[in-house]
């Protein structure tokens, strides 16, 4: 069968629409990141619990090679890179990953800290999933979760979206409201996975998602594989711990549309598509 976005066409697309190459997060935003998490940031850590000590030239070294940033110290400004071989390469053990649980027919667990962009690309994969005759979990639906943000400690509900996981502010039924809150949090997975467990109800299988749903999920044993930017060190790390499976490096914060492709890839790949 003819892939419907060929490799080709798909690398062409990531560099088109900068979500490799040349991206929009910045290098200062970066290494922000990074003397965050070398610090033990909550902030940045976002739920992983190193084994190693991670300083900041070993971050670096470790983001320059399993994403493509520059590992030159003395580079501190201007836009970050992504590799796109490295995130092609990653698309395929993501979608590897994703072709497994579906041939298990397993329940999986998907939530996003980036609703506003990354919402459509999880729920095909969730839609793809079910028909495939995997449950989709939705676990802990309308529980609330204090979460501690640059604002303050806000109360906000966990919700589901077409089988994604997010959370919204306590007042979001209200008309024109958005499709939920931009999150790095560990707490909505922890409530999650906790209410799954005590409801002895299924646990997933895979867990998929960004920031906190990833570094969660994995830090507490469960298969965990996600998409993270080059600001998002947390994920890389567990990676390379073995905390989590797989990360796909990209830009997370592109149009909504332009993960389309990338969906597309991944069920082909996982030989899910129609």
């Amino acid at each position: 069968m003819a892939s419907v976005v060929g490799v080709g066409v798909l690398r062409a697309h990531l560099l088109a629409a900068r979500l490799a190459g040349v991206v929009g997060t910045s290098r200062e935003v970066s290494l922000r990141s990074y003397r965050l998490f070398a610090a033990g940031d909550p902030r940045a850590l976002i739920g992983i619990d190193p084994e190693c000590a991670w300083g900041q030239r070993e971050l670096l070294a470790l983001m320059a090679e399993r994403c493509g940033v520059s590992g030159d110290p003395r580079h501190t400004s201007g836009p970050d890179v992504i590799d796109p071989e490295l995130t092609l390469a990653a698309l395929d053990a993501f979608a590897e990953r994703i072709g497994s649980v579906a041939r298990r027919g397993a329940p999986v667990l998907f939530g996003t800290g980036h609703p506003h962009r990354l919402l459509g690309f999880y729920a095909g994969l969730a839609d793809a999933l079910s028909a495939a005759g995997c449950e989709v979990l939705t676990p802990a639906q309308g529980r609330c979760v204090d979460i501690l943000t640059r604002f303050g400690l806000r109360t906000c509900r966990l919700d589901y979206v077409r089988g994604v996981a997010v959370v919204r502010e306590l007042d979001s039924e209200r008309p024109g409201c958005e499709p939920g809150l931009h999150s790095h949090s560990p707490l909505p997975v922890r409530v999650a996975l906790g209410v799954a467990a005590e409801s002895g109800g299924p646990l997933p299988e895979l867990v998929v998602g960004d920031h906190g749903w990833v570094c969660g999920a994995g830090q507490l044993g469960f298969e965990a594989i996600g998409l993270a930017d080059t600001d998002d060190p947390a994920l890389f790390v567990g990676e390379a711990e073995g905390v989590v499976s797989v990360v796909v490096p990209l830009d997370d914060g592109v149009r909504s549309d332009h993960y389309h492709p990338l969906t597309r890839y991944v069920l082909e790949r996982a030989c899910l598509s129609q």
